[in-house]
């Protein structure tokens, strides 16, 4: 144990990186996995609900050694605005799997950092240069060629993954402008309960007592989701983003072989076209990020 543990202090932090990332991407597409299973007998809604409730519970001990100042957000508005679309797209995500290839729901939100970077000029000020912009045009022209409006009908699973990826991307900003002034920990303990409450009152009009199966379906659903957001989180400590982003693209390898091994999907040509674009993209976006921090 000590010899692997050494050899592992002894890799390049960006190797390490890499894999924690990777790790990460294994874990997600593991979670989703569970959550298409279970989407099959379960309402998207209430499936939602039930996750974001027992990420609270997993998170308990986490915020009982928290101070009470952590909490007092300077801006609950901003924290109850973030819940609200949180949990709306966090809804059409659960829904967007119980509808459509894994590969697919996975492809189109890697979208998500093309928004987010939209998303930063509108609420942060910053400014977006003509590289940039090209890129953030090749990652929406990614997800048409994932979607082929016209040539297919779109399934309002892909819709709905669609407009969840912007407003994940804008909830993703409004933390950034958040932690300015507020603690990491106060920013996620006020997402994870703004996102529980919002959830359970539709939750409430379709609830169905789940069997003693989904139950602890869902729950290890919340505790792989949260070894998943662990991992990533270590990964980008120890490398930058723009390392670290084309590691993400192993996540459709996982969900591919998942959802074909499980479910007997294979995502289209044009699924891995549009998401090698749209990674390209998001990589080369996260590279100018990283360029122009080193100038800062």
């Amino acid at each position: 144990m000590d010899a692997i543990k050494s050899q592992w202090a002894g890799l390049p932090p960006n190797v390490r990186g890499i894999l924690w990332v990777v790790l990460s991407g294994l874990l997600f597409a593991s979670f989703m996995a569970i959550v298409r299973y279970v989407g099959t007998t379960m309402n998207p809604i209430q499936m939602s609900f039930i996750r974001y409730a027992f990420g609270m519970m997993f998170m308990l001990p986490f915020f009982m050694r928290m101070q009470l100042s952590d909490f007092r957000a300077a801006n609950i508005k901003l924290h109850a605005t973030r819940g609200i679309l949180h949990g709306l797209a966090v809804m059409m995500w659960f829904y967007a799997m119980s509808r459509i290839p894994i590969a697919e729901v996975t492809a189109l939100g890697f979208t998500s950092p093309i928004f987010a970077t939209i998303a930063a000029v509108l609420l942060l000020g910053e400014r977006i240069r003509m590289r940039r912009m090209v890129a953030v045009a090749g990652g929406l022209l990614g997800a048409l060629i994932i979607l082929r409006p016209g040539a297919a009908i779109i399934d309002p699973g892909a819709i709905a993954m669609l407009v969840a990826a912007p407003i994940f991307a804008f909830s993703d900003v409004m933390a950034k402008l958040l932690t300015r002034k507020e603690s990491g920990p106060a920013v996620v303990g006020y997402l994870s309960i703004f996102v529980t409450l919002v959830t359970m009152v539709p939750a409430i009009y379709v609830w169905r007592w789940p069997t003693p199966e989904e139950w602890a379906l869902m729950a290890l659903t919340a505790f792989i989701a949260t070894l998943g957001h662990l991992a990533m989180v270590q990964g980008f400590k120890l490398a930058d983003v723009s390392v670290t982003q084309p590691a993400k693209f192993l996540q459709l390898i996982w969900a591919t072989l998942i959802g074909f091994l499980l479910f007997s999907e294979f995502p289209t040509i044009w699924t891995w076209i549009g998401a090698a674009i749209v990674v390209a993209a998001v990589s080369y976006i996260a590279h100018r990020e990283a360029v122009a921090r080193r100038h800062e």
